[in-house]
């Protein structure tokens, strides 16, 4: 059997969005609005000032697509494993982000590069061999002071557990503990500030009323994802 290293996600590429929406439809949201919640998050948490960031894990260049509505000014780097997800990203032509294939573990820019790296759902579809390599890497395209901000899928909670189970995509997916992350993101020697838990309710109508009360249960380890915030030391 051939070594798992990353997942493949060429032959999703052309309809991820409509694959994930249909994944995704019984949790009241779709795609590009879990996507955008991520980015909306981020400006809450980090400067509203023009910025470079680079988006590991870019795949079909969708956050790169809503990343001005909260960060004008901001130039994206998008890379990827995925060539097919690259295409339809480049196919986009965003002025303000570019695109590019790497080899999943070598960063493909020099050294204090980026003021934010951003990564959403990516790790969970990597060996564990390759994790600390990766985060090694994030640090060091990292400018001093700069920002690690990373998502994954909570596996503590039964609703991501059964998504992912049912998503085709996800079928050699392996799920990362928020305590896992943590100790991969020290072992690169960047700064963790508090770990924060999102995504409790479901999104539809009827529960959105309940949606304020996210930011007062951010530590408790049962929401559906959650967010790494590291500082790489000035």
């Amino acid at each position: 059997m051939a070594e798992r290293r990353f997942d493949d996600f060429d032959p999703f590429a052309d309809n991820y969005r409509s694959i994930h929406d249909r994944n995704v439809a019984i949790s009241g949201g779709n795609s590009r609005y879990f996507a955008r919640m991520k980015v909306e998050l981020i400006a809450e948490l980090g400067p509203q000032v023009p910025f470079s960031m680079l988006d590991l894990g870019c795949g079909d260049g969708e956050t790169a697509a809503i990343i001005p509505d909260f960060f004008p000014g901001a130039w994206i780097e998008g890379i990827d494993v995925s060539a097919q997800s690259i295409q339809v990203a480049q196919a986009r032509q965003l002025p303000h982000a570019s695109f590019q294939v790497y080899n999943g573990t070598d960063i493909p820019f020099p050294e204090q590069q980026f003021d934010f790296v951003f990564v959403a759902g990516v790790f969970h579809h990597v060996d564990r061999q390759y994790h600390i390599r990766i985060m090694q890497e994030i640090a060091r395209v990292l400018k001093p002071g700069g920002q690690l901000f990373l998502f994954e899928h909570n596996p503590w909670n039964p609703a991501t557990r059964y998504l992912v189970k049912t998503c085709v995509f996800d079928q050699d997916a392996h799920l990362l503990s928020a305590p896992y992350m943590r100790r991969v993101i020290r072992l690169a020697n960047l700064a963790l500030l508090p770990t924060r838990f999102i995504l409790f309710f479901p999104r539809g109508k009827a529960f959105r009323w309940l949606h304020p009360a996210e930011k007062w249960m951010k530590r408790l380890p049962l929401g559906a994802q959650y967010l790494l915030q590291a500082i790489k030391a000035s």
